[in-house]
């Protein structure tokens, strides 16, 4: 195509390489021809930056266009002198100078879904090329006839600063000089239709704060200081102690006058907060990017960038480093299932179905009028997977808990028939998504084997925690839907009514080492209608206070690790509303202040007590006293760890009914005291029971030679520990 030709390309907007039009180039007589595009200029001059030579430029064959040829060996890098009618004058460093900064090799892994940190090279990058400072531009955008940035420092005209494409690879970019961190951006494509949109950028470590939607230039200047804490995490948290508690940032806490904290602001207060009471880990509601607060982040139009709402992404490091600090955990929600379709951000990104599927039936989910990410296209699963690195390489977030897995591994989620299209097998099985998440857990475990993938997988989907080479997906947890929808659905009714449903407080056992499972109680649960968990409990106060103490109990002693959403601790009569957040009015009220105190008290117990976490999987950490004494409603068990030391046995009475003289079958002869009771006075408990040190007899009961006798108070769980091993 002509040099003309491509002028006309790029005056009409429409040129997919501008830089082979302007810059320096080489003429066939090796001179240098200089060529500048400024068609509101009425005079143009460039100066060599080495040699410092000034030469004035000419208007060229089309409008607009200014040139100036000239003798020289080097291509040396210039500046460029613009000047205008109303006397304005304008000085730049022409971005037409510069050579790629992505590479063939980064766009062949790029293509192959193989380039695991993409993020370094796509998106927008603080750098210097050549020895002069700029922001590198990139995006992935194979479908567009155009590509320029625009932003604050080019006033927003897309003619300004157009892209190359390199090749085949779809990729657009441009080395801009003298742009600035924190200036806004987005990018403008022109659609082979004919459209004109603008997208913030898919990889921006910066949004603008909503209702804006642009992106923002960002460069981070962190130092982490969590080395040690970093250094001293397990290989794998199987055999840990997990205690986590769910937080979603904007309504866990706010100032007096309802605006939020920053993220730099709440750490202390959150942090000493949860330390108080005992848990280990925090885990946060999504934190990536979104624009509609009534979604708490589950719908992310900014998968690479914190959001604003809280402050700067190094007010977010600094965040997870006071965490660190304090030995606490942070686990970030993930949603790689689903994402808006807001204009401005992935849906429909070049003018085509770039990032979801074209058709309806795969790449809509019905239930939230949301996208779905396209897994077997490469350069979506790879911007999928480099995302999860980057949090946790970058944020030195302990792990993801990713959400929503059951609807990316069923064509057919919340589809009725004829709404899905079969896989190549005829099945429901979304064979793209399963290998995506095998690939993300495998890549993920690979350079970081100790950060933690967690699914919320709420099917009887096998093998969600088996490892990848067993078939499995390579999760390291799966939350436990099932032990959580039996477990409430007993609580919820009446003591009187419990011993007809007693399997779905025991039927979670059978299928417990299936699994790596964490025990959820979350946002989810007490939301939307659903009750609070005191309210769901049945009975008068006290005993729904009773239920409430007697449920976390026995949830902390069955086998799996633990998650409590924020603000369940003070046990309120209300469920969780984003717009008023936790009602910390309650702790100036003694039965949700002591419930508080409970809490702690049960943190406690079970970080200290290794036979509750040790062997959580394994059928051995685990056993039946009487799992089957449903007339009475109790379920007694024991609970093993490494060392014998520290076994406990676990009595849940789960009636209104006080038992002064329950016989109990025991492992060994010994002397055993009570370790824990949930309705001592401490607690607001009726204190009727009060166990003291007591001497196993040669008496069988529960298929053992030796038993004691012990009080169970109402509606509580008692546990005990052999004294004298």
């Amino acid at each position: 195509m002509s040099l003309k030709n491509n002028m006309r390309k790029i005056y009409d907007g429409i040129c997919h390489d501008p830089h082979a039009v302007l810059g320096m180039h080489e003429n066939k007589d090796l001179e240098k021809v200089v060529r500048v595009f400024q068609p509101e200029a009425t005079a143009v001059s460039i100066t060599l930056l080495t040699s410092k030579k000034k030469l004035k430029l000419e208007h060229a064959d089309l409008d607009g266009f200014w040139d100036v040829t000239f003798t020289s060996e080097a291509f040396e890098k210039y500046e460029v002198h613009v000047e205008y009618a109303d006397e304005n004058k304008f000085d730049y460093i022409h971005p037409y100078q510069f050579m790629p900064h992505i590479n063939e090799e980064d766009a062949y892994l790029f293509g192959k879904g193989d380039h695991h940190f993409i993020y370094e090279k796509l998106g927008s990058h603080v750098c210097e090329m050549d020895g002069i400072k700029g922001v590198a531009f990139a995006v992935w955008a194979p479908a567009a006839r155009r590509v320029s940035v625009v932003g604050d420092f080019n006033l927003w005209d897309g003619r300004k600063h157009m892209m190359r494409v390199l090749g085949s690879s779809g990729i657009w970019e441009i080395f801009i000089p003298g742009v600035d961190a924190g200036q806004k951006y987005k990018f403008e494509i022109y659609t082979r239709d004919g459209q004109l949109m603008l997208k913030a950028d898919p990889y921006a470590n910066m949004g603008e704060l909503r209702p804006g939607n642009a992106s923002r230039i960002y460069e981070s200047n962190y130092k982490w200081k969590d080395k040690k804490y970093m250094s001293v995490l397990p290989e794998h948290a199987l055999n840990k102690a997990m205690s986590i508690y769910e937080v979603h940032l904007a309504s866990w806490k706010r100032k007096d006058d309802w605006e939020w904290y920053t993220y730099k602001e709440i750490a202390p207060i959150l942090v000493d907060y949860v330390k108080k009471h005992g848990f280990t880990h925090i885990e946060l509601m999504p934190v990536m990017e979104y624009p509609f607060d009534a979604s708490w982040g589950y719908q992310v139009t900014g998968y690479y960038a914190p959001t604003s709402r809280f402050g700067d992404p190094d007010d977010l490091r600094y965040f997870i480093d006071y965490c660190h600090k304090s030995g606490i955990g942070v686990l970030l929600d993930w949603v790689p299932a689903h994402f808006p379709k807001d204009a401005f951000s992935l849906a429909q990104f070049d003018g085509t179905a770039l990032y979801e599927h074209a058709d309806p039936r795969k790449g809509e989910h019905p239930d939230w009028g949301t996208l779905i990410f396209n897994y077997g296209r490469n350069e979506v699963a790879n911007f999928l997977i480099s995302n999860a690195l980057y949090w946790i390489k970058e944020f030195h977030v302990d792990g993801l808990r990713i959400d929503a897995v059951a609807s990316m591994l069923y064509l057919d989620y919340s589809r009725k028939e004829g709404e899905w299209i079969p896989n190549q097998y005829g099945g429901n099985e979304n064979l793209d998504a399963i290998e995506f998440m095998k690939k993300l857990s495998t890549i993920v475990g690979k350079y970081f084997p100790k950060a933690l993938l967690i699914a919320e997988e709420s099917t009887a989907w096998g093998g969600v925690s088996h490892p990848v080479h067993t078939g499995g997906l390579g999760f390291d947890f799966k939350w436990n839907m099932g032990w959580m929808n039996d477990f409430l659905r007993y609580m919820e009714k009446e003591p009187i009514h419990r011993k007809y449903h007693h399997s779905d407080m025991t039927f979670s056992m059978l299928y417990q080492y299936s699994e790596n499972f964490i025990l959820s109680l979350s946002h989810d649960e007490v939301v939307h209608g659903k009750g609070s968990l005191l309210n769901k409990m049945p009975g008068d106060d006290w005993q729904k206070f009773a239920n409430y103490k007697l449920l976390l109990a026995f949830m902390f002693c069955h086998p799996g690790k633990k998650l409590l959403f924020m603000g369940s601790e003070l046990a309120p009569w209300g469920e969780w509303n984003e717009e008023r957040g936790i009602e910390w009015e309650l702790e100036q009220f003694e039965p949700h202040c002591t419930a508080a105190k409970y809490m702690t008290a049960l943190n406690k117990f079970y970080t200290s007590s290794p036979s509750l976490w040790e062997r959580d999987q394994e059928p051995a950490g685990f056993e039946w006293i009487d799992g089957g004494n449903m007339e009475q409603s109790i379920a007694s068990f024991f609970r093993r760890g490494n060392d014998l030391k520290e076994d406990l046995i676990v009595v849940c009475n789960f009636t209104p009914e006080t038992y002064f003289d329950y016989r109990l079958g025991v492992p060994e002869a010994g002397n055993y005291k009570e370790v824990f009771n949930s309705d001592n006075k401490e607690f607001n408990g009726s204190g009727v029971i009060k166990n003291k040190e007591q001497k196993a007899e040669n008496i069988e009961w529960n298929g053992r030679k030796q038993s004691i006798q012990v009080g169970i108070p109402p509606l509580s769980c008692v546990i005990f520990k052999r004294k004298d091993l």
